[in-house]
């Protein structure tokens, strides 16, 4: 069920008064009042019919209003904002008309990436990220050039509005993505503060996967009348296989490892209470032969970018993690979830294990308990109504003790998009320069500096070499294989 509510004012104090109507996922994006090209790209992008938080959240924004939506990642949130700010920009007109914010440099990249594949119905759409971790100096020289949409993290976008870089006269909607995020980590102030930069009459489009008791706040204070619009359903229970383990708690990151031989996923996600321990696992599984990779707080944004990109391109096995640094990531294909620590938050555990069983596959969270988490374990389940499927770790079959390894192994090119280098250059110089063929190449990703490409783990080494003495582009590049 779909949960739409209509608050008037919404705020901490008062409750709002509740409707309900189904959720028409099936509904397609043709039964929306949407230009016919934009409705062919969504055709060939693959988008046929609406998630639930699309088919509830579309009809209003469509029609200009302000909504408050409770949508996890994953749910296709980004298309449910991305296509009315796209629907209200005039391409025309090269001034910034709508301004996403984001908790995270990692979501704000998958957000870019998604409008603008979104944007392709129409020419020209220019969309910038706008994030710290990167110098301001060809983000200032892209906005002077002009662009229609910025996607960014408050504190950047107040550097650019401070220095009179970016102006928002013109801005027509303003989108907070994963505002509880935002809330979490402080930037209640920040968005206050760029909210008073932006125009009075404006759409705002707020997302958030929880309620707190701050978002009533924020949409009280910036949005007008605003519809709520509330996921019941947060993961079909099938979906997602959940098995608890209690082991002793010094022996968790060896039992990492026991699961991983016994289940043998393709791709696995590990979540850690703490930097520390992210580290001591890491540690392990490589000793073990896993192609494993760390994601913390304490990492520089050049490290996190490509262990991201590497976990993405399935050339790594296992990221460990952290919930701060893995909020807002969607990774397509993650076959498995380890909670190597019990969270005491039921819906921390429920945000975990959503970032398997996506869309029509299926996923699979194992969750790892000392006796003294058995209590952690009840209030979860209850939470989120299933009966905890306990099993013994000792009772786990392993046929075959080798560590499963990944498919792709990860080029790193020293040159990127301030060298004029596109994705589709890399795969000409691929497939000529270093004779592979498409089948052997996967996901190639463009930064500013440098160039990610996804080629069989087994030609890697050869595949570097042969690009490194060929042309991209007409020169010479570097190459290396980056270890997984």
């Amino acid at each position: 069920m779909t949960d739409i509510i209509p608050p008037d004012g919404p705020s901490a104090e008062h409750a709002v008064p509740l409707a309900t109507t189904p959720a028409a996922s099936a509904r397609g994006f043709d039964a929306l009042s949407l230009p016919p090209a934009m409705l062919a790209n969504l055709q060939q992008l693959g988008y046929l019919s609406m998630t639930s938080i699309q088919a509830a959240a579309l009809p209003p924004a469509l029609d200009g209003r302000d909504l408050i939506a409770q949508a996890k990642t994953g749910s296709g949130k980004t298309v449910a904002f991305a296509l009315p700010l796209l629907n209200r920009l005039d391409p025309q007109r090269l001034d910034v008309q709508a301004l996403v914010l984001c908790p995270t440099r990692e979501l704000a990249d998958q957000v870019t990436q998604e409008i603008r594949r979104l944007a392709r119905f129409a020419d020209n759409i220019k969309v910038l990220s706008l994030c710290g971790g990167t110098p301001m100096r060809p983000q200032r020289e892209s906005l002077a050039h002009g662009a229609h949409i910025a996607v960014g993290t408050p504190g950047r976008i107040m550097d650019h509005l401070e220095r009179g870089s970016l102006k928002l006269e013109a801005l027509s909607t303003l989108v907070l993505d994963e505002a509880d995020r935002m809330l979490d980590m402080g930037f209640h102030d920040d968005i206050a503060w760029i909210a008073s930069h932006c125009p009075v009459r404006r759409q705002t489009l707020l997302f958030s996967a929880t309620f707190p008791a701050g978002i009533a706040a924020l949409a009280q204070r910036y949005q007008r009348e605003p519809l709520q619009v509330k996921l019941a359903e947060q993961h079909a229970p099938d979906k997602i296989r959940q098995y608890f383990f209690e082991i002793e708690h010094a022996a968790r990151l060896q039992a990492v490892a026991t699961l991983l031989r016994h289940y043998r996923p393709a791709s696995t996600l590990a979540f850690c209470n703490t930097r520390q321990q992210c580290r001591a696992l890491v540690e392990l599984l490589r000793g073990e032969g896993f192609r494993a990779l760390a994601l913390h707080g304490e990492m520089d944004q050049r490290e996190r970018d490509q262990v991201l990109i590497q976990f993405a391109n399935r050339s790594c096995s296992v990221l460990v993690a952290t919930d701060v640094a893995a909020r807002g990531l969607d990774i397509a294909q993650l076959e498995t979830v380890i909670n190597v620590d019990v969270t005491p938050d039921p819906e921390v555990h429920v945000h975990r294990i959503g970032r398997t069983g996506r869309g029509d596959e299926a996923g699979l969270a194992l969750s790892l308990c000392s006796n003294a988490d058995r209590r952690r374990v009840a209030t979860i389940a209850e939470a989120m109504g299933f009966t905890p499927e306990w099993q013994a770790l000792e009772n786990l079959e392993i046929p075959n003790s080798s560590p499963l390894q990944p498919p792709m192994a990860t080029l790193l090119i020293l040159g990127g998009r301030k060298d004029k280098i596109r994705p589709g250059d890399v795969l000409g110089a691929l497939s000529g320069e270093a004779g592979l063929t498409r089948e052997q190449v996967g996901k190639i990703t463009v930064t500013d500096q440098n160039t990610y490409a996804a080629v069989a783990r087994e030609i890697a080494s050869d595949a570097a070499r042969r690009l490194a003495a060929g042309k991209l582009k007409g020169r010479t590049v570097k190459v290396r294989v980056l270890e997984g």
